[in-house]
Order: C-alpha cells, then sequence, then structure tokens
C-alpha cells in the first residue's frame, strides 16, 4: 500500500494532522508561527518535523523542493483577514490575504498529489465567491480538479455545531472525490463529558482519575487505552460570576438574570448552560469565560475545562496542550476538530488509492 504523507501549513496544535493520521496519512513536516503552539505539535508529533518560523521567512524551495509530490499531500488553513474591504471586492492581491499565496506556492513548489484547504465558511461564498474563483483560477491552472464544501462538524461524530470550508484538490484531470457521509444520530454533550471529575470553581489537577466508567462509545473512542485526565483544572471564577451562574438553571442563560446581572456582552451564547442532551455552539479561545459563549456546564457552576474542551473538539484524552492555560485554550480553540478531518482524509485516501 502507498504511504502518503502530510506536510501541514499552518498547523497549529494539529487538528488536521491527527485526523489525516487517524485516515492513514503520515505526518511529515509542519508550520507553525506561534513557539508555544509548535511545541504542542511537537509533543503530540515527534515522528513529524515542526518549522517554527513564520511561513513568510521559510525557503519553501530549499525546505519542500525535494519532496516527492507523488506521495506528498498538503493540508492547512491559511489565516485569512478578509474578503472585502468598504464594499470593494479584494481578493489575492489584498496584502491581508497574503498567506493564501503562500500555501498556493507551496503548491507549485512540491506539486503534491493533493491537496486540502481548510477555512471559515465565508471562504466560499463572501463577495459572491469573487475570492475563491480566484483561487480557484490560480490552483486550477496548476493542474489540479477542485472540490469544495462547507462541513459541520457535528455531521461527523463531533459534539459541536462548527462549520468549516472544505476545498479538495487533486492533480489529475477528471478526478474523482466524494465527500463524508453524514453520521446521523448527534454525539451531545453528556456523551462527551460526563465520565470526567466533577470539579468546583478553582478545583483541578494536571492529572486524575476518571469519575465513572464510559458511558457512551465516544467516550471510549476519546479515552482508548488512557487511565488518567489530563488539563483538567477549572479556572477561578470570581464570587460576582459564581453569584450569577448559581441564578441560571440547568438550560438557561442572560435572560434567566435578573436586571442587576445583566451585562453588555454580546457573545452569541452568552451566560449560557451547555445542553446536557445536546450539543454546544463552536468552541472559541476563551472558553473559560461564561460572559464569551455557551460555555458554562449543564449542571456546574463553571466553565469549561482544557479538557473539557477538547472532548468537545474530539481530542482524544491521550493528545497533550502543554503550556500555560492561556496557550492550552489558543491550542484547542483554533483547532480542527480531527473527527471532521478525519471524516475528510478517510474519503481522499479512498480517492488517491483510486488514482494509484
Amino acid at each position: 500500500m502507498t504511504s502518503f504523507e502530510t506536510v501541514d501549513l499552518f498547523s497549529g496544535v494539529g487538528g488536521l494532522s491527527y485526523g489525516f493520521e487517524k485516515a492513514g496519512f503520515i505526518s511529515k513536516y509542519a508550520v507553525e508561527f506561534n513557539s508555544s503552539i509548535a511545541k504542542g505539535y511537537e509533543e503530540n508529533f515527534p515522528h513529524s518535523k515542526i518549522i517554527n518560523e513564520d511561513i513568510n521567512t521559510v525557503n519553501i524551495k530549499s525546505v519542500f523542493g525535494n519532496l516527492n509530490g507523488d506521495k506528498t499531500i498538503i493540508i492547512g488553513g491559511p489565516p485569512c483577514q478578509g474578503f472585502s474591504q468598504k464594499g470593494k471586492r479584494i481578493g489575492l492581491n489584498d496584502e491581508r490575504n497574503f498567506l493564501f499565496l503562500k500555501y498556493i506556492e507551496c503548491v507549485e513548489v512540491i506539486n503534491p498529489i493533493a491537496f486540502v484547504i481548510e477555512n471559515v465558511p465565508g471562504l466560499l461564498t463572501n463577495e459572491g465567491g469573487f475570492f475563491l474563483n480566484e483561487i480557484i483560477e490560480k490552483l486550477q491552472g496548476l493542474g489540479y480538479s477542485l472540490f469544495e464544501r462547507v462541513l459541520n462538524a457535528s455531521d461527523y461524530g463531533v459534539p459541536q455545531n462548527r462549520k468549516r470550508a472544505f476545498i479538495v484538490g487533486l492533480r489529475t484531470e477528471n478526478a474523482t472525490f466524494t465527500w463524508p457521509t453524514e453520521f446521523g444520530k448527534k454525539v451531545t454533550i453528556n456523551d462527551a463529558i460526563s465520565d470526567l471529575p466533577i470539579l468546583k470553581s478553582g478545583e483541578g489537577s494536571k492529572s486524575a482519575g476518571y469519575r465513572t466508567a464510559p458511558v457512551s462509545d465516544y467516550q471510549v473512542k476519546m479515552r482508548g487505552t488512557v487511565s488518567k485526565v489530563l488539563n483538567h483544572v477549572s479556572t477561578k471564577h470570581s464570587p460576582l460570576v459564581l453569584e450569577r451562574l448559581k441564578l441560571i438553571p440547568e438550560d438557561g442563560g442572560r435572560t434567566d438574570l435578573p436586571p442587576e446581572h445583566l451585562t453588555k456582552s454580546t457573545f452569541s451564547g452568552t451566560w449560557c448552560r451547555l445542553p446536557a442532551n445536546g450539543i454546544a455552539r463552536t468552541i472559541t479561545t476563551r472558553f473559560d469565560t461564561p460572559s464569551s459563549g455557551m460555555f458554562t456546564l449543564p449542571r456546574q457552576d463553571r466553565c469549561l475545562t482544557v479538557r473539557e474542551a477538547a472532548r468537545i473538539q474530539s481530542f482524544p484524552d491521550s493528545f497533550r496542550f502543554p503550556g500555560g492555560k492561556s496557550t492550552q485554550m489558543l491550542q484547542v480553540g483554533n483547532a480542527v476538530p480531527p473527527l471532521l478531518a478525519e471524516a475528510v482524509g478517510k474519503q481522499l485516501m479512498k480517492s488517491l488509492l483510486k488514482m494509484a
């Protein structure tokens, strides 16, 4: 069987890399600018070479020029600062979007058998698809067949409403690619985290035992052979925040607070409890703050720990998030859910094996 290796550009802690490894790919290289996050990638992918640099300073030809394109896949989500400005159609020539050009440069140099671009849903629709059409024009000009779609992580076993755009490119004419079939049954918050230790505000430890045996298939999958819970420490909330949380019933939120406790926060889901039998809204990098979104536990008066948020992102319990709390939250909140990545990766592997 042919072995395909990935080059993960703008890798973060490695949500895409992990999902693609579960789909049968091997992580070969990763590029990540943030040194603290790069350490997280290095710890979880010791077999991969992490390039901790601004991609603009990386000599693409020198670093990647000798890779075998027939066995290489480029994956990654180039940060996109904006698609339009003051009603004008702004595309790849806008300096805010230059990182897309670096991604395309890597495709030109490596000539990979395939690539996957992951980004916000607006990539496919903003300004009537003007920005997308520019990307398509450049990549088709390099000889790739392209497929694009917005997928919701909740349709692929992730207990979270998180929509992401994907563009898949295959280096062949008349290529075929089939998007993954939706799983059907949703994984709930209870399915995801009910086996983790109950904590009060400010409690927790870097390593602890599980509260119960697994009570769902999802918990079995996330635990694997791990015997301890890592990164499960609750943020210590202020007395005022705790007073407010006690006023919010299960499945409640901001509207349950009396006028004297209402804040000016306008984030979607602010002060809302996660639905025990439903799914989470998008996990962001501020999931330890109740005023930042729907991040409060269904029955515990506190916000998510790093491990609970990682579970909702579909990272297995064996995956480590080193560094301080803010760094850990960046690693988790900015990641592509591994189960979503795995679903796309499996379909890409099927297409590549047909081409081999």
